[in-house]
């Protein structure tokens, strides 16, 4: 009964963090006509575009490295095809959807299962690519709000007035993490579950990979911007990083609203809102919305070619 009240309260709290959010939009766009977002859309360059949709082949690239470490960590072998296959269609579902742990993992589940991995690799798998998807972001944002701290507008209504107590939380968290890598070799039992400390150089790399992956997922944003912003990159790392950790906590698919709104917040001084949210359009269908047809399409032909009785083929992937 708790767990059913707690699953109940968790997607009210996203509902209601949605809602918010829609408000928030709407109040900043209440001035502006639909054709002027749609106008702005169309006036963000064929080559920032074009440099977008490359950004993000390389970012989805990347991303494989979470399931190559993962296999690492547990010492066992897959080809790289296949972790690669598996790995795009996961990330994309789990990336556009969201609750990455239903989704994502299913998806991991569904392949790796049938590929011979057994079910308590796979969870070790799925726990260390969503530990690794952590790690990149404390890593990156407790750098930049340390050393680049943005100002929290006073509408988030946070007990501090910029982002670098929350920087040093996290730099905390990865410097336990790392000295957990060195110190600690026995496994530890947390709620009768096994968690074994990976070796320094695989925790490194889990830092390295991830944190690739947030700031080429920043610069796919960044390039579609109107090139006369006034805004560095690095401080645009850290409002986007901000935005996104709202996102994610809020369990919204593809932190919709939250994400966009946190956006507003921080750059509505520096460029109007219809040029914004144009940009936003625009990142969602290069980033998640495309990667998402294309990992559609990988599925159903999959799935054609296992039901008309080619599965056995598809190990030669």
């Amino acid at each position: 009964m708790s767990k059913k009240l707690r699953i109940n309260f968790s997607s009210l709290f996203g509902l209601l963090l949605l809602m918010l959010s829609l408000w928030a939009i709407a109040h900043e766009l209440h001035e502006y006509n639909y054709r002027d977002i749609l106008n702005s859309l169309a006036a963000i360059p064929k080559s920032r575009l074009s440099l977008a949709i490359w950004l993000t082949a390389l970012g989805y690239l990347v991303m494989i490295g979470y399931d190559i470490l993962g296999f690492k960590y547990i010492n066992r072998s897959l080809s790289w095809n296949k972790i690669a296959f598996t790995n795009f269609i996961s990330s994309t579902f789990s990336n556009t959807i969201g609750f990455a742990l239903l989704t994502g993992s299913a998806i991991r589940y569904r392949f790796y299962a049938n590929w011979g991995v057994s079910a308590v690799a796979i969870a070790q798998v799925i726990a260390f690519v969503n530990f690794t998807f952590w790690l990149g972001m404390f890593a990156t944002a407790g750098l930049i709000f340390i050393t680049n701290p943005l100002a929290i507008p006073t509408q988030l209504h946070l007990p501090f007035a910029t982002v670098r107590p929350i920087g040093i939380i996290f730099l905390l968290l990865i410097a336990i993490y790392l000295l957990g890598s060195i110190l600690i070799k026995q496994p530890l039992i947390i709620h009768r579950h096994e968690f074994r400390f990976p070796s320094l150089p695989i925790s490194l790399a889990q830092i390295v990979i991830s944190s690739l992956d947030w700031i080429l997922a920043a610069a796919i944003l960044y390039v579609i911007f109107p090139s006369n912003i006034s805004l560095s990159y690095l401080d645009f790392l850290g409002i986007y990083l901000l935005a996104m950790f709202a996102g994610v906590v809020s369990n919204i698919p593809g932190g919709l609203g939250v994400f966009e709104t946190v956006i507003l917040l921080f750059l509505s001084s520096k460029i109007s809102a219809v040029a914004i949210l144009g940009s936003l359009l625009a990142y969602r269908g290069v980033y998640y919305f495309f990667p998402l047809l294309l990992a559609a399409g990988f599925l159903g032909i999959y799935e054609i070619k296992l039901r008309s009785g080619l599965g056995k083929n598809i190990d030669k992937l």
